[in-house]
């Protein structure tokens, strides 16, 4: 995926936003998650969740601390394996694959955006986009810088491009987190309360960069929050209770 990602004629759109068959990006069937398995004090944390995403779909996550949700989305992320069921990322059933594989499909499916930015701060917002790409070539092209460029013009931050990510606002750094978190063209992002740590203006703009994602470059969204009127303005509302899915 990233060579045809860094292809020289690449659009930010054409990221599967034209397909026009809806493909199922997420499938989980019959996850279960148990800490501590075999010993006198084992846990089940998930007991059973089916979820089933398509293409562009932009699915919030809500539940009380200690629900399963950071459980659910480290599986869903590919960080963590279930103790049971299966679990499928763009059309990959993953659970069979080992540490290497997992890898690989982590690095070029999945974008993740955290509550804290986790940008290198001494290095510049161009820089810290083009790191996923760097990682997979191995090398910078003009490619690279191109894409990067492009990605920091679709979160709006081209006249900051140049500056330390140190130096930018909280809101500006959670914006440079996306666009890197979008280098590698993936189906499916993850954010873990990405406006936790913004104030209200701010929270708005990252989400609606998120939407913008989802909307336009077809990408799948599941976006952990406790922000009640945020989560509404997503399509789909899924609640995390006691290790269980409520729809």
């Amino acid at each position: 995926m990233a060579d045809a990602l860094l292809h020289p004629d690449d659009t930010l759109a054409a990221t599967g936003a034209a397909t026009a068959a809806r493909s199922v990006i997420v499938k989980l069937e019959g996850i279960r998650k148990s800490f501590n398995v075999g010993e006198p004090n084992e846990t089940e944390v998930l007991h059973g969740i089916d979820l089933s995403l398509a293409m562009g779909d932009f699915c919030a996550v809500m539940g009380p601390s200690g629900s399963g949700k950071s459980t659910l989305l480290n599986i869903v992320g590919l960080l963590d394996r279930p103790t049971s069921g299966r679990l499928w990322i763009a059309g990959q059933e993953t659970t069979s694959l080992d540490e290497s594989a997992l890898t690989r499909l982590r690095g070029h499916a999945i974008g993740f955006v955290f509550q804290y930015h986790h940008l290198i701060t001494a290095f510049t917002a161009l820089e810290n986009v083009m790191l996923p790409m760097l990682g997979a070539r191995g090398f910078p092209s003009a490619q690279i810088t191109r894409r990067a460029a492009l990605l920091l013009d679709l979160v709006g931050l081209t006249p900051w491009r140049d500056h330390p990510a140190g130096r930018l606002s909280g809101g500006q750094q959670q914006r440079v987190a996306i666009a890197r978190a979008l280098a590698m063209g993936p189906n499916l992002l993850l954010a873990d309360e990405p406006t936790g740590n913004l104030d209200t203006q701010s929270a708005d703009a990252v989400f609606s960069l998120l939407r913008h994602a989802c909307s336009e470059q077809g990408t799948t969204i599941l976006f952990v929050t406790h922000n009640p009127a945020l989560a509404a303005r997503c399509d789909h509302v899924v609640r995390v209770v006691d290790g269980r899915l409520l729809a």
